[in-house]
């Protein structure tokens, strides 16, 4: 979600270079190559600057102004942030230094200690210009890094320059990334050379871009340029931490689950060869030795997790992995970049899963989200669809913006071209509407529960789609005639849900200050920025207005458990929280009826199936593709030891959860497992 980049890859604060000359800057906020906002930063001889952000993707976005005061030397005396965040919260941040002490005061803490020489302070949220204040401020340093407040060490890499052509004249840029606060390096463009030297140049994701008033036409430059330096760190990454998995392999001992049945088989020998499963044997069944043989005692093997609810980045691959996840389904990227991350994948060049991607559709209006194909008109929807199907996708997702009127003939024409539909309901339709226009599934558990609280009028393109399920979803009766007629046509239609309940449980339950639900039990393994930004809330929720919507959320898990006792597949996604939000998911469907093997049934067997990938993947079968998971532990006991997974298998290649979270900033779950060379193994 593009709000990520607001909350993490822009949270930053530092010193500024020497005081520039008054100057104010316009730059465009580029959402897939049109303006979504602006960023306009106002500096003077004094060493005062204040900004201005501001955009809008997908209804929503945030407002933000900050002030800041340095001294001679660069120093940043005072700064403050007021604003709104992305889904509504209030903005309000403080931080000043004064008398040898750094003091700060957010909407989740207060703090006031020695300021150490040389310690920075990262702010909550803050805009693109200070993330180029961050860099210059660290590559001015002799290491090129420094300590910031709450302990991470950040430093500062460059990585070569270009020269733009714009329309106001060539001009010097380099490229630079920041290490040690989050799971990825934060990228930025600096200027280079001339009174500008050091100032922001530009920040450039494939389809988002912060740029210079006036250069938006030098993005495709910028962005390929900085795809290539994070290709070369995602193979330089793979190579360090792939362990190829030659011959033939043998997993000796362990007990494995049968995702058809949903149930623990075994202990057996499991054997693999060529990225396949060849057999599975009593142990020691076969007299034969192997090239690799791994320790399955006391162990668990579970088929490949599916997170069915993805936006794929290429360098989240590896956080994938080390949680089990060896399949994604990828629910709207730009497509150029799906087609690029399929082929690296592929290739074997990256630490990734495999990708199932969805085609995504969107309606133009003042609401809309990002979209390779914004449609304006019906046969515009056509030819998209026919796009994707000609392009091997297997499914569409269609969007809020989708005029009501058009979902009926959309969806006869994507069945004509053997894809599935899914996706959000389009604003002023309800779900049970959508479903008998020709939806195959619906995505989100909001969007499930506005079939019965929505309200004539409602524009579910803006953040109402959250806020009229918070004020009034615990009002609802599941078991009313109304509410048992939608979930049986749901069961009759061989509907899936993919309720993404992890999203729903922080926005709908947390106060600000207090841990996310979601992260709470996992927050000392997490990366140095996310273990502050965990007290974070999405909403500002106090009273009884937070009572409310804690009481709307237990009836969203009183939902997936009614549709689930009804046969309504469940397919398990995140939608964020990369490396624990599966986890997280598949422990709320516990909570709210399933048993751990139904959950670990949902995310093997049941995605696989709804994805299309059956014959391939999501169980333990003799020809199937080796996508395999080795927990110390058993999940369909406890679904929490999911957590614990000490090897995962993808095909020819095993991947160490440790090292794989090591390499993102996280502290491991559990020591790996072994793969030793194998002794022979007698007959019985």
């Amino acid at each position: 979600m593009r709000c990520l980049i607001t909350r993490l890859l822009l949270s930053s604060l530092a010193l500024l270079g020497p005081a520039a000359l008054a100057a104010t800057t316009e730059y465009t906020v580029q959402i897939q190559n049109a303006r979504g906002g602006r960023l306009l930063v106002e500096q003077d001889s004094q060493g005062r600057i204040t900004t201005d952000f501001s955009y809008r993707n997908n209804g929503r976005g945030p407002d933000m102004r900050e002030a800041l005061q340095v001294n001679p030397q660069g120093e940043v005396m005072s700064y403050t942030v007021q604003g709104t965040s992305t889904f509504g919260a209030a903005i309000q941040e403080s931080f000043s230094r004064q008398e040898g002490r750094l003091r700060w005061t957010s909407r989740i803490d207060r703090g006031d200690e020695a300021a150490d020489n040389g310690t920075l302070f990262v702010p909550l949220e803050s805009t693109p210009a200070y993330l180029a204040q961050l860099a210059h401020a660290l590559l001015t340093r002799a290491d090129r890094s420094a300590v910031v407040v709450g302990g991470a060490r950040l430093t500062a890499e460059t990585h070569g320059s270009l020269t733009l052509q714009p329309a106001s004249g060539p001009v010097t840029v380099q490229l630079v990334s920041i290490h040690g606060a989050d799971t990825q390096p934060w990228y930025v463009w600096l200027r280079q050379g001339g009174a500008e030297h050091g100032a922001l140049a530009g920040l450039t994701e494939p389809d988002w871009q912060v740029l210079p008033k006036g250069w938006e036409d030098q993005a495709e430059a910028m962005v390929n340029h900085q795809r290539a330096v994070q290709n070369a760190r995602l193979g330089l990454l793979r190579q360090k931490l792939a362990r190829p998995l030659t011959g033939l392999t043998v997993i000796r001992q362990v007990r494995w689950f049968d995702a058809r049945a949903a149930r623990m088989q075994g202990p057996s020998d499991v054997w693999l060869h060529g990225g396949r499963i060849t057999a599975i044997t009593p142990p020691g069944a076969l007299s034969l030795s192997a090239d690799q043989s791994i320790d399955g005692k006391q162990r668990t093997l579970l088929p490949g997790l599916f997170d069915m609810h993805v936006h794929l980045s290429l360098a989240e691959g590896p956080l994938h992995l080390a949680a089990g996840v060896t399949t994604v389904r990828d629910m709207g990227s730009k497509n150029t970049e799906m087609a690029l991350n399929q082929q690296r994948i592929a290739r074997g060049e990256v630490a990734a899963p495999h990708i199932v991607p969805y085609g995504f559709i969107e309606g133009k209006s003042p609401f809309s989200s990002s979209a390779d194909f914004l449609i304006e008109h019906l046969d515009a929807g056509k030819t998209a669809i026919d796009w994707y199907a000609a392009h091997g996708y297997r499914a569409i997702k269609l969007y809020n913006s989708i005029k009501p009127e058009w979902v009926q003939p959309l969806a006869a024409h994507a069945r004509s071209r053997g894809l599935r539909v899914s996706g959000h309901v389009p604003a002023f339709m309800r779900a049970e509407q959508a479903v008998r226009a020709g939806y195959d599934e619906l995505t989100h558990i909001n969007q499930v529960m506005l079939n019965f609280v929505t309200r004539p009028g409602d524009d579910s393109r803006t953040l109402l789609r959250f806020t009229r399920v918070g004020d009034d979803a615990g009002q609802l009766d599941l078991s009313s005639p109304r509410a048992r007629a939608f979930v049986k046509l749901l069961r009759e239609r061989g509907v899936a849900v993919d309720p993404t309940l992890v999203v729903f449980e922080s926005m709908l339950t947390q106060r600000q200050g207090d841990p996310s639900p979601s992260l709470a039990d996992v927050a000392d393994h997490l990366p140095a920025m996310w273990r502050r930004y965990v007290k974070v809330a999405w909403m500002d929720l106090e009273g009884p207005k937070l009572q409310t919507y804690r009481r709307s959320y237990q009836r969203l898990l009183d939902l997936t458990r009614a549709l689930h006792q009804a046969g309504v597949p469940l397919v398990p996604g995140t939608d964020g929280n990369t490396g624990v939000g599966l986890h997280r998911e598949l422990a709320l469907y516990v909570q709210a009826g399933l048993s751990p093997a139904q959950a670990l049934q949902a995310a093997t067997w049941t995605s696989a199936q709804v994805a299309g990938e059956g014959h391939e993947r999501g169980s333990i079968e003799r020809g199937k593709v080796a996508d395999l998971v080795l927990v110390d532990g058993d999940p369909s006991v406890s679904i929490t030891d999911l957590r614990r997974a000490s090897l995962v298998i993808q095909g020819t290649v095993a991947w160490e959860p440790a090292r794989l979270y090591q390499a993102m900033g996280f502290k491991p779950f559990v020591e790996p497992a072994r793969l030793e060379a194998a002794q022979p193994t007698s007959s019985r």
